[in-house]
């Protein structure tokens, strides 16, 4: 034992060491580090400029050390499941614990539902009332402090199930935002960019659109594509990368825009609305049978059309134009192009929000307020290197603060010809139309492409072998077992929470399709 001693003597010494010789100031520092949790789905690059420079500001403001903690478990449609699973959790630990009231369904159904509004008096509160009352007066939380990234409509759910509250920032702002000159609008373009009760704010803008590699273009013998429809040209087959509506929001999104663009077109009167539903569900199912694959993260599509796994892709701006910019040469040339589908996307905005019982909201609020600021607003689009831009990164993204886009700023941007506001004039998004069938949508396209897709693409190379003989294209582009009316009704309601009908329609509608396009694919190889 004797023996022995010198060496735990030197192994305590290894261990300890540095932390007892450590200077005071240092260790003092590290004792008042505070911390901020953020879920996101934004990708490493903005976490990295965002991270670091909102940690320096703090810490020149108040001397104090603040960590980001990024939490990324995936896509907005991932981030949504996680949240409202911990709330879940959550507030059935406040209801039974410290309530002391019994759980049941009717109370796990209610709580976070929109739907549901507690009485004028508690006293006549229904049970499903009573959890939802008790659920806006609590500080239930998920152990997050933010939600920073994804789009509007996200937001929105959130808000509407209660997760979001107000941070204060437009109260405390009022003049950052109004149709004043200089101002954040209320609406763009239809798009909403702010929540008028502050739960959430719009802080970068957002538009859809097109990437494509050139060198794949040129072994095809195909122009760039310009429009959404370009994506439906038959040359196109087994080139074109989509990723899955029911799993990203941006894709969906995108998708939402094609489909207003076609009821633009079609005319405003509701006869031709739904008609406009028709004509872009036939050229969705066009583009679904030209997918090369599916995947379930927006994110990949640019990667993939970079490397010349496919030629072109729907994606958000961001995606393709930071894309583009990680394999530029040093000529300033790209194999990897982004063009905003003309005339065929809104403008929208990704926004950050604060969660109900964030474990440190007085912090989540500085991030917040740092993220509007125009220190910050330069990182989204400022060249790397620029005063006041990003240290690695270009994150070739739109600030929302229309003063960012004055004439003297344009030598400092990435993108100085793109002007959100401006591009927002070419294309306005009614809600009216599709707004409450965003999730009818993304069900539309699963049932339709990709869960019949071997039927799907089969019957495409017929019908491009027989030159697109016409019975054999009207069978094949017959989608009226998913009209506008469907989408709306049966469809909306099986979506509505009754997983057993949404599993029953889905199975139902994607045996249709499967069973079309092959009647579809007979009648191309019989010339009819």
């Amino acid at each position: 034992m004797k023996a022995t001693w010198p060496l735990l003597l030197a192994l305590v010494a290894v261990l300890l060491g540095p932390i007892l010789l450590r200077p005071k100031q240092e260790r003092g520092a590290q004792a008042e580090e505070r911390a901020l949790v953020i879920i996101t789905p934004h990708n490493e690059s903005i976490r990295s400029e965002f991270g670091r420079a909102f940690e320096a500001q703090y810490f020149a403001r108040t001397g104090e050390r603040v960590r980001v903690d990024w939490r990324t478990p995936g896509g907005t449609s991932e981030i949504g499941r996680y949240v409202a699973s911990e709330y879940l959790a959550a507030f059935q630990n406040h209801w039974t614990r410290t309530l002391g009231k019994p759980w049941s369904k009717a109370v796990e159904g209610s709580f976070d539902n929109a739907k549901i509004a507690p009485a004028k008096d508690p006293a006549q509160d229904t049970p499903e009332q009573q959890a939802r009352r008790e659920f806006l007066a609590s500080e239930v939380g998920c152990k997050i402090d933010l939600f920073f990234g994804g789009g509007a409509y996200d937001f929105q759910q959130q808000a509407k199930a209660g997760r979001l509250v107000d941070c204060g920032f437009i109260k405390a702002h009022p003049e950052l935002f109004g149709d004043g000159a200089g101002q954040v609008p209320q609406t763009v373009s239809g798009e909403p960019f702010w929540d008028p009760q502050g739960r959430w704010i719009g802080n970068v803008v957002s538009s859809f659109g097109i990437c494509f590699n050139t060198d794949a273009l040129a072994r095809l013998g195909l122009a760039p594509p310009t429009r959404w429809a370009d994506l439906a040209n038959p040359r196109f087959a087994h080139e074109i990368a989509l990723a899955n509506p029911t799993q990203s929001s941006s894709v969906n999104k995108a998708f939402e825009m094609l489909i207003q663009q076609q009821m633009g077109e079609a005319g405003r009167e509701p006869a031709a609305v739904a008609q406009g539903w028709t004509q872009a569900l036939r050229l969705l199912m066009k583009i679904g049978a030209n997918a090369r694959y599916f995947t379930d993260s927006s994110t990949k599509i640019a990667l993939d059309v970079e490397a010349g796994e496919a030629a072109a892709g729907m994606t958000i701006d961001f995606y393709g134009r930071f894309q583009s910019e990680a394999v530029r040469k040093a000529d300033g040339s790209s194999r990897l192009q982004y063009v905003n589908a003309a005339g065929g996307t809104s403008v929208g905005v990704d926004p950050i929000g604060l969660f109900r019982g964030a474990p440190h909201p007085e912090v989540a609020r500085e991030f917040i307020a740092f993220v509007m600021s125009p220190a910050a607003q330069k990182l989204w689009n400022w060249n790397v290197g620029t005063p006041g831009g990003p240290q690695r990164y270009a994150l070739r993204r739109l600030p929302v603060l229309p003063a960012l886009y004055a004439p003297e700023f344009r030598p400092l941007r990435s993108d100085p010809e793109v002007d959100p506001y401006e591009l927002a004039k070419s294309f306005t998004y009614h809600d009216a139309w599709t707004g409450a069938l965003f999730r009818s949508i993304a069900f539309t396209f699963r049932v339709m492409c990709i869960d019949p897709h071997d039927e799907l693409t089969a019957a495409w190379r017929a019908l491009i072998a027989a030159h697109f003989p016409p019975e054999a294209s009207a069978a094949f582009e017959d989608v009226s077992a998913v009209d506008y009316t469907a989408a709306g009704g049966r469809m909306r309601d099986a979506l509505g929470g009754d997983k057993i009908a949404e599993v029953q329609l889905a199975k139902e509608l994607a045996d249709h399709f499967r069973q079309q396009y092959q009647r579809a694919a007979a009648l191309a190889r019989a010339g009819r």
